[in-house]
């Protein structure tokens, strides 16, 4: 098993019963999505936590911890934290409840209207 299974099982456990779970590839690695919202991703040698962007500068000093940054933009309230620093159970447990704590905050996104296509025919009128 590798550490980035390892680390995928320990997530997997962790978010158990959360509602709406949602498990997909994204970032490199598997992105998990919380009532509609990403919450985590794993990677082989880190973990992207989106957390309170209110905490976001206060739990930076932590080691292994920095700013997502994609495209030469940096993101407020996603943090990378390595994978090395995740081993011990207090530092993961630390990591996931700030993101579930702020997941659970978060309004869920709309449920989606189905939308009739664009080709299909109005209905039939019916002959009196």
């Amino acid at each position: 098993m590798t550490s980035a299974d390892a680390l995928l099982e320990r997530v997997r456990a962790a978010l158990a019963g959360e509602p709406r779970l949602e498990e997909k590839p994204a970032f490199g690695g598997r992105m998990f999505m919380v009532r509609g919202k990403m919450c985590v991703s794993v990677r082989e040698t880190r973990m992207m936590f989106r957390i309170d962007p209110a905490v976001h500068e206060t739990v930076l000093p932590r080691d292994g911890c920095r700013t997502m940054a994609m495209k030469g933009r940096s993101y407020r309230g996603y943090v990378q934290v390595d994978a090395a620093q995740l081993r011990r159970r207090p530092e993961f447990d630390f990591w996931m409840g700030l993101a579930l704590d702020y997941s659970r905050t978060m309004a869920s996104p709309p449920a989606k209207k189905r939308r009739r296509s664009s080709t299909s025919k109005p209905p039939r009128e019916s002959a009196e």
